[in-house]
């Protein structure tokens, strides 16, 4: 009996044609941007936690709080200095502090001009071994730079395409702030968009071209046991405080461990996904009242099948199965065209996103979510069946066959 049920609610569905498939509208909107946007969530989520894989579990980021959008310590009010790097040093659990500086600069390389980020690479050989071990960094062609190397960078692998009209090789000479540099090691491609469009050279150089004297953009700090990293960062934070003079919850600083780094950008990844979540409902809604008034139109038209059926022995419950199914069909159909249009866009966004960001955006299938999908339309289809599917159950069937 089901599988007439069934058989019939197809026949209906196809001889409805169009309307069938503007019906179905809402829910492939609906189920598209759900799937797309949460897979692009997750995707993101995956790349962003990625950046911050560069760090070690033993080391902390600190760095002063910025008051608008640039290189780290590029918008502070009281960036870090030598002082609070004595400071840091003589925190108990610390076994190194390494300053950094990160910033934008102009480059110019076959007459043409760009900017681009710099960082610098510590002139201490031991630090510095400690920076490429927390980078992670591999190279494509040339050597990395050595403590004593001067004159010379290592670039990102961007730096290969052709946006100065020209291929940067090992030997070029590029215009660094006015000076000229040799570039004598090109990294292989990585993960992070900041490694891709980096400019590394040594510390001192840095300084120099850019008229630096006793400015940190961030300190990377070593400590002596992973495990009592917290313990550290509580240390140093109250240690800052101290030395600012400032109360708990004043603090004009930051003190990072990759692990708060990414429960940071989880919690706010969290919160995009319910907003789209709830974003994209609004059209799921929309289709299902879609799919009730296709069906309440149905029953106006088929008021005399109805009574036909009724009156060679169809009971009403016979009528009542066979408008869910058809309503319930419209919600399944529409979620699975609403799946395959969502992962479409979501593998070509990301595409599109890895080829200009120059990071490992990818997007990959999450069967709970195809299946929670399915689910959800299909009981979209049947909650907006119910009230028609009721309503076509109690005709009357002399009253039906009249009209």
């Amino acid at each position: 009996m089901i599988r007439d049920y069934i058989i019939l609610a197809l026949k209906n569905i196809k001889n409805r044609g169009l309307r069938s498939w503007l019906t179905m509208l809402g829910i492939f909107i609906g189920i598209a941007a759900v799937v797309s946007l949460i897979s692009l969530g997750d995707a993101l989520q995956q790349a962003i936690t990625g950046q911050f894989a560069t760090l070690d579990a033993d080391k902390l980021v600190v760095q002063n709080a910025g008051t608008g959008f640039g290189p780290p310590g590029s918008t502070v009010v009281n960036k870090l200095n030598e002082h609070d790097l004595r400071v840091l040093s003589s925190v108990s659990g610390v076994k190194e502090t390494i300053p950094r500086l990160i910033r934008i600069v102009k480059v110019d390389f076959n007459k043409v001009s760009d900017f681009s980020y710099i960082a610098s690479m510590p002139d201490n050989k031991v630090q510095l071994e400690i920076i490429y071990d927390s980078l992670n960094i591999e190279l494509e062609s040339g050597r990395l730079l050595e403590a004593s190397d001067r004159g010379k960078v290592v670039l990102g692998n961007d730096f290969t395409d052709d946006r100065f009209g020209k291929k940067v090789r090992i030997g070029s000479m590029l215009k660094i702030q006015g000076k000229e540099f040799e570039v004598i090691g090109i990294l292989k491609k990585a993960s992070t968009f900041q490694i891709n469009s980096v400019i590394l050279m040594a510390e001192s150089e840095l300084m120099d071209i850019l008229n630096i004297d006793d400015e940190i953009d961030m300190i990377i700090v070593q400590v002596v046991d992973k495990n009592q990293i917290e313990d550290v960062a509580q240390r140093i934070a109250v240690e800052l405080r101290e030395d600012r003079d400032l109360k708990e919850g004043e603090d004009d600083f930051s003190v990072q461990s990759p692990v708060q780094s990414v429960e940071t950008i989880n919690t706010i990844l969290g919160v995009i996904r319910i907003v789209i979540t709830g974003i994209a409902s609004i059209s799921l809604l929309i289709g299902g009242i879609g799919i009730a008034n296709t069906m309440f139109t149905s029953v106006l038209e088929r008021t005399r099948e109805i009574g036909v059926m009724k009156a060679i022995g169809a009971k009403n419950k016979d009528i009542l199965y066979i408008f869910l199914f058809e309503s319930a069909f419209l919600g399944l159909v529409g979620g699975i065209v609403g799946i395959i249009i969502g992962l479409s866009l979501a593998f070509l966004a990301s595409g599109v996103a890895s080829s200009f960001l120059g990071i490992d955006f990818i997007v990959s299938i999450s069967f709970p979510l195809v299946l929670f999908s399915l689910s959800f339309s299909f009981l979209i289809g049947v909650l907006s069946g119910i009230i028609p599917a009721f309503q076509a159950s109690r005709l009357n069937p002399i009253e039906a066959l009249r009209k």
